[in-house]
């Protein structure tokens, strides 16, 4: 029987054996399409080549690429566990061609693959065709029927819908009719009762598709109308999970080698068996399934967080936390012991995970201790809430406090439905939707992005110029036009551009476009699918003059000096810290730079101050810049140069060289490091486990800087008569107002005890309850030690309230003693009807509360109603 790593192995032979390039799989955390948070599919990065905006170096690839499906239109997340076959985290076997082979090939290589090379019997494979869409003018493809028909009987060729058999990228763009490969695994007794036709695309367990061939031949406009590609792409997936499944003999994908020694090692950890119990081998599945996910995120650079790409991750990796909490009783961190289990089976294929177990290990234990703490404080709330539910004589909580457990404290919402089971209760589900859903129209709302077409002016592709030039002669190639929150822009396309597009950090130009008839501000610059887009609030009225696109240059020398200052931090960071430092993220702006990187510790400020003068000294030798482009990959390894985890890079990079700094980078630098000018080091902090974050400025921004830092102090000096020795005359200053309030808070006690004994001499006794009442100009905290200092002095029939106005603020307090509260009396509901007379409003406890207000003139009038309503 192959080995799951036998069977990824195979598919790439087979297809380099065609022709085929084998390529590497990019990372799993899109960095640079604005329209994508992770990589779902084989294509994803293939888009710029399908899209035509640069070229394919290879007419043939092939690989494994990992992927990753929770959000958006593949949302298999809740899914995952309960099945045998969704995943979260899966690989995808693909082979390409672009503008080469197309469905004749495809199909019989195909059928080859399976048939010849694995053995598989075609008697248990159907496929799928295109059944054609009348109203948009697409027939049936008859052409892939064809070449199925020269392997498979017509009843093992099935039509297909337009939701199964046809492929689009997204709303427009690149799209085709298609062909699924699926395989019906039951047994024999089961085929002979029901043919396998008849569960195809019908979610039968056995019966799954594991390849599909995808023909894009088509491109979708804006207006939903279909036009040919120029150059037509077979682009296929087979999901590797599933055909080890096939190869291997199992009903589920959980019972292959890809997965069986996780689940092994989580029965070890937890004292579970797997196959015992149902509830149990659903927990064991979907940490399995999630801890590959989380591993290979962490290592491409996406760390858990509350925004974006980052909060699917923290939610993936909470949810894995949730279901061993409950039924696998994990009540400590256990997930990140899995590491080593997983990259003994996966850390052959991807070298990364091991490079990165340090750092996944401590994100993974950090993460899942945080989230613990949170279920035992959602746990808590929960409590209360159910006690509060039971005590008002109901058996269903809100809908709203539902979602507030899961929306401000990550509570599941199927956990609060076990619990509430358990304890004989339910939630409202229908109201938790409704609260659900009013937060998704706020998001989809939030970033709604309506695109038109690109209307071509000229055929091309961009050459950037950027390196060498600031202003460059250019024309117009395609623009279209966007709305986004009620703004229109226009996304135009140059021939050639100075303009450096936003990408690994470095936000992107701006600048103008200059033609003899008018001048166009270029408010930003992306980057999408690797090409560079230049936007604009207005179209040029003259679109094919030939025009002077000019950058910021003011703008792109800070961006350059702050981008260039990170490489040596890099460096610096290293020397100090350790060669462990690596870089995780970064921002360069004209204005400052961020540098995000691992390691397991604060900085320490001597630390911070070593680093600053190692740059600073790097800054002052003026150290030049040595730029090599389009140099091959192999030969920049052998020059030392420092690459990131999480980026693709291609067979030919560039790398930026200051002396000993030598690092693959695609950014604007400075020509030597002099032109830095000085950095300063203003903030160091953590931004997950694992990971330190450094903020700095440069140059002129420094000396902005220290003018303020000199200002303060000069204003400081000023205050102090201008002392010659500043932190003293601060010292004794703190000294002596230490001092005088320990005098004060004595007076206070003091006159607290004086107006406590008052009150006590002027009580009534009314009903056999002592009574008292006053207005004060006291501050509030005195008034409410003298109230709590009267109940604990009359533990019984006692009802206090006080008025007091301090800086011209009203406010009411009440107590009372524990026998009025059981007697009915409320202070809270008390305060809340007196404090409109002094136009505000408050609340609290049954035997304390109180209430602030606007209008001092109504306070001795609602003193007088709270112990009118009290009955005295």
């Amino acid at each position: 029987m192959l080995t799951a790593n036998e069977i990824r192995d195979s598919f790439v032979k087979f297809f380099e054996s065609k022709g085929h390039q084998i390529v590497p799989s990019a990372p799993m955390v899109i960095k640079d399409d604005p329209t994508l948070m992770f990589t779902n599919a084989g294509m994803n990065q293939f888009k710029d080549i399908i899209l035509g905006n640069h070229p394919a170096k290879y007419k043939r690839v092939t690989d494994s690429q990992k992927c990753l499906r929770v959000s958006g239109k593949h949302n298999d997340l809740e899914e995952v566990g309960h099945d045998t076959y969704h995943h979260t985290m899966f690989e995808m076997l693909g082979n390409w061609s672009f503008g080469d082979y197309f469905k004749k090939e495809a199909i019989s290589w195909a059928y080859e693959y399976l048939v010849s090379v694995l053995k598989l019997d075609p008697k248990d494979l159907y496929v799928t065709v295109f059944e054609g869409s009348p109203s948009e003018g697409i027939s049936r493809d008859d052409e892939a029927a064809g070449y199925w028909g020269q392997f498979f009987p017509e009843d093992h060729i099935i039509n297909g819908n337009k939701h199964d058999n046809f492929w689009e990228m997204g709303d427009t763009g690149p799209c085709g009719p298609c062909s699924e490969i699926h395989i019906d695994s039951r047994s024999a007794e089961e085929k002979a009762a029901v043919p396998g036709r008849e569960l195809v695309n019908k979610d039968h367990p056995q019966v799954i598709e594991i390849w599909n061939l995808v023909f894009m031949q088509y491109n979708r406009k804006a207006d939903g109308t279909l036009e040919p590609l120029p150059a037509k792409v077979i682009d296929t997936g087979m999901g590797f999970e599933r055909l080890v499944r096939t190869l291997q003999g199992k009903t589920s994908n959980y019972d292959t080698d890809v997965f069986q020694p996780i689940i092994k090692a989580i029965g070890d950890l937890s004292g579970k068996k797997y196959g015992d119990d149902e509830k149990v081998d659903v927990a064991m599945r979907v940490v399995a399934d999630h801890i590959r996910t989380i591993a290979f995120s962490i290592t491409d650079g996406q760390l858990p967080s509350n925004a974006k790409a980052g909060y699917v991750i923290r939610r993936i990796l909470r949810r894995a936390v949730r279901y061993a909490y409950t039924f696998l009783g994990q009540k400590q961190v256990f997930m990140y012991k899995l590491l080593p289990v997983l990259i003994e089976n996966m850390g052959g294929a991807y070298p990364e995970l091991k490079a990165q177990q340090a750092l996944i290990e401590k994100v993974m234990k950090e993460e899942e201790e945080s989230f613990l703490r949170t279920l035992e404080t959602g746990i808590r709330l929960l409590d209360k809430t159910m006690a509060e539910t039971k005590a008002a004589g109901k058996t269903e909580i809100s809908g709203v406090d539902a979602f507030t457990l899961y929306d401000t404290f990550g509570f599941p919402f199927d956990l609060t439905e076990l619990i509430l089971r358990e304890n004989g209760l339910t939630a409202d589900v229908k109201g938790f939707e409704a609260e659900m859903q009013k937060q998704k129209e706020r998001a989809r709302n939030a970033a709604a992005v309506e695109t038109g077409d690109w209307v071509t002016l000229k055929e091309g592709e961009t050459t950037f110029v950027g390196y060498d030039y600031t202003e460059y002669e250019t024309s117009i190639l395609r623009y279209r036009q966007i709305k986004q929150k009620n703004q229109t822009l226009y996304q135009i396309v140059l021939s050639d551009t100075p303009f450096y597009a936003e990408s690994g950090g470095q936000i992107g130009d701006t600048g103008v476009l200059v033609s003899e008839f008018e001048t166009i501000d270029i408010i930003d610059t992306k980057k999408e699918n690797n090409l560079p887009i230049h936007i604009a609030k207005k179209l040029p009225e003259h679109l094919e003059a030939p025009m002077m696109a000019c950058v910021d240059t003011d703008k792109r020398a800070a961006c350059a000096a702050n981008h260039s200052c990170t490489h040596l931090l890099d460096e610096a960071l290293r020397q100090v810290l350790g060669t462990h430092v690596e870089q995780k993220g970064s921002l360069v702006t004209p204005d400052s730079l961020r540098f995000d990187f691992s390691h397991f510790q604060k900085v320490t400020p001597e630390q911070i101050r070593e680093v600053e003068h190692l740059v600073n000294a790097k800054i002052r030798e003026n150290v030049p810049l040595t730029e090599y482009r389009n140099l091959p990959i192999e030969k920049a390894k052998e020059l030392g140069a420092i690459a990131l985890f999480g980026e693709k890079y291609g067979d030919e990079v560039r790398v930026v060289q200051f002396g000993s700094s030598i690092e693959f980078c695609g950014g604007t630098h400075v020509s030597a490091t002099g032109k830095i000018g000085m950095v300063k080091i203003i903030s160091e902090s953590s931004v997950a486990a694992g990971i330190r974050r450094i903020e700095a400025v440069t140059g002129a921004k420094v000396e902005e800087m220290f003018d303020t830092v000199q200002d303060a102090i000069n204003d400081l000096k000023a205050l102090f008569n201008n002392a010659p020795d500043l932190k003293a005359a601060i010292s004794k200053y703190i000294e002596e107002n230490a001092s005088l309030k320990k005098q004060m808070e004595e007076f206070m006690k003091e006159k607290e005890a004086a107006v406590k004994n008052k009150l006590i001499e002027g009580a009534k006794e009314i009903n056999g309850v002592k009574v008292i009442q006053a207005v004060l100009p006291m501050p509030a905290d005195a008034v409410k030690n003298i109230a709590f200092q009267l109940k604990g002095q009359f533990p019984e029939n006692l009802f206090v309230v006080i008025g007091s106005v301090f800086e011209n603020k009203p406010l009411l307090t009440v107590t009372m003693s524990d026998d009025q509260v059981k007697a009915g009396l409320n202070a809270g509901q008390l305060v809340r009807e007196a404090a409109k007379l002094i136009q505000g409003g408050g609340g609290g406890q049954p035997h304390f509360a109180t209430a602030g207000g606007k209008n001092p003139d109504g306070l001795s009038a609602a003193v007088d109603k709270i112990v009118s309503l009290a009955g005295f």
